[in-house]
């Protein structure tokens, strides 16, 4: 690719969410091309919690066994009143989407591995030492996006089809576009100290939430632990820096810490910011950015790995000719509240650790202590249900399925392990391939749906699901069309799938490749095949309109809220 000159996919900044987004498009078939101001990957530690959801992602990009090694699973977080004493913990469970919810990593050795990873594709690239010093969009409507780079004194000129900017929150392609953030910065600033070859073997996260001075101890992989630290109202930053000062900070908490050798400290303002736009013509903003994340949460590069998955499939589709580009309208209606979300609940926990005074701190602490007597609220802190769900609420999906869906359209189908018919186990999305994918339990007409979806010209993998009670037994459904041959079988060996499709009164449900549930189908109720089918069609590369006609999606029609480029919103 050195001496092509145009790409269909240009991304500017070869960060997690740059090289994750890179990585699927690679595995969707979609050339691209990342460029990247310096000469390599950054080495330093920046994020180091990475969660299910993102891990997901990995997985998508067929990585995973690479990545895993390198990744602590499934840590928690314990919380220190301000007289040192444990009163809280948050230690969830779960493995809903295949992996447990909170997970330590480095920054730098995940980017590493996406950076090697695309030399699996043939169609993908990475300019380093290049820098983005201008660009022109064509627009929608035109052909391409002009850029002008810099690299090694010397100016080059490319085109793309779209360019996405993964360039950080101080982006300056959301600069040039004129595009401003929204929202607010912390006045407290943080001291972030990285070291190496902990001796305590300690897992979890310890959260001390004292007023004198908040503080935050991060266990990490191969021996790594960070520490971080809260400075008050005029405090000098250069000062504070001092590793004296450090040292003794480190002491009060953990004394064998305060020997270990230091490999990074910076003092770091935390934002709580979205920008007003992420899509400007034929360029989009993906990660920071797009959003700026406290770190309370450890989900700002979670959120922007969520944009890739999102954007990925989607960007594939369009350059691929399989939908129309009104499809990538729905990326920042989907990414963009969930993002939001995120944020606010990342400043709640911040405000709960950074108590103002004793007595907020024995209020605040006093009350949750309390309300963790009750069962349901413990449960609720422990196992981390008060995280926002992958679920959207405007966008590319058909909405209308019953009240009662455990797992509604636009959400995320969770990820249980499945029986294969040879006896051996896999997560489901292995299963599942990189496409979309009809989940039809054993007995339903999933040759109707799939006729259903024939006009749109949709590629779809049909697999069946064997019931949790039943053995790999073929079982046609009574009349079944004579495409219901599935491309794979496996059996719900926990009961999840089809618990999940019976919720929604349904015996199907079809998938994105992202794996959000675009919709279910009953064999009984044509209605559902019909809004899927207008759905599809409007966004098909040959409907003679980028707009859909209003007629189709009525707001009466179960997609209620309906909007131009039949993008639905669920009640």
């Amino acid at each position: 690719m050195a001496g092509e000159t145009h790409f269909p996919v240009v991304i500017v900044g070869a960060g997690p969410t740059g090289l994750m987004l890179a990585n699927l498009l690679g595995v969707q078939g979609v050339s691209s091309l990342v460029i990247e101001r310096n000469t390599s990957t950054v080495g330093e530690p920046r994020a180091v919690t990475i969660d299910d959801e993102s891990l997901r992602t990995v997985q998508a990009t067929g990585l995973i066994r690479d990545v895993l090694p390198q990744v602590v699973q499934g840590y928690g977080v314990h919380y220190y009143s301000w007289r040192n004493k444990e009163f809280a913990r948050i230690e969830p469970q779960g493995m809903e989407h295949g992996f447990p919810k909170r997970n330590a990593f480095r920054q730098q050795v995940l980017v590493g591995q996406l950076r090697d990873g695309l030399q699996r594709f043939d169609e993908a690239a990475i300019w380093f030492g290049h820098e983005l010093t201008r660009f022109q969009d064509e627009g929608v409507d035109g052909e391409a996006v002009q850029l002008e780079l810099k690299h090694a004194g010397e100016t080059k000129h490319i085109s793309c089809n779209w360019l996405v900017a993964c360039d950080g929150g101080r982006s300056s392609v959301r600069e040039q576009l004129g595009i401003q953030l929204t929202g607010s910065t912390y006045d407290e600033k943080w001291l972030i100290v990285d070291l190496l070859d902990r001796t305590s073997a300690f897992r979890h996260t310890r959260t001390y939430c004292d007023p004198v001075r908040p503080a935050i101890r991060l266990p990490g992989p191969a021996g790594t632990l960070r520490y971080e630290f809260m400075l008050h109202e005029g405090e000098d930053p250069e000062q504070m820096l001092d590793e004296a000062r450090i040292r003794s900070w480190i002491r009060a908490r953990e004394p064998a810490d305060a020997t270990l050798a230091i490999t990074r400290k910076v003092v770091y303002a935390f934002h709580a910011r979205v920008a007003e736009r992420w899509k400007s013509g034929r360029v989009f903003l993906a990660g920071d950015a797009a959003h700026l994340t406290p770190p309370f949460a450890g989900q700002g590069m979670n959120s922007g790995v969520r944009d890739a998955a999102n954007l990925a499939w989607k960007l594939a589709a369009v350059v691929q000719g399989r939908l129309s580009a009104a499809v990538l309208e729905s990326y920042e209606l989907e990414r963009k509240p969930h993002a939001w979300s995120l944020i606010q609940m990342a400043v709640r926990i911040g405000t709960f650790m950074q108590p103002k005074s004793a007595l907020t701190a024995m209020l605040t602490q006093g009350a949750l202590r309390l309300c963790s007597l009750y069962r349901p609220v413990r449960d609720y802190v422990m196992q981390l249900r008060f995280k926002p769900r992958p679920r959207f609420f405007e966008g590319f999906f058909a909405a209308g399925e019953a009240a009662t869906a455990g797992v509604p359209a636009g959400q995320l189908l969770p990820q249980p392990m499945v029986e294969l018919p040879d006896g051996t186990r896999a997560a489901l999305d292995d299963v599942l391939g990189s496409g979309f994918a009809l989940l039809a339990l054993a007995g339903a007409d999933a040759g109707a749906a799939l006729e259903n979806l024939a006009p749109s010209g949709l590629a779809c993998r049909h697999v069946q699901v064997v019931l949790q009670t039943d053995d790999f037994i073929t079982v046609a459904a009574p009349g079944a069309a004579p495409n219901a041959t599935p491309d794979a079988v496996l059996r719900d060996g926990d009961g999840t799938l089809e618990k999940i499709i019976r919720s929604a009164g349904a015996d199907a449900v079809l998938l994105r490749p992202d794996r959000y549930v675009l919709a279910y189908f009953n064999r009984q109720d044509a209605r559902a095949a019909t809004r899927v089918q207008a759905l599809l069609q409007q966004f098909s590369p040959h409907h003679a309109s980028a707009s859909p006609d209003p007629a189709l999606n009525p707001a009466s029609d179960a997609i209620p809220g309906a909007i131009p480029g039949a993008i639905s919103s669920a009640a």
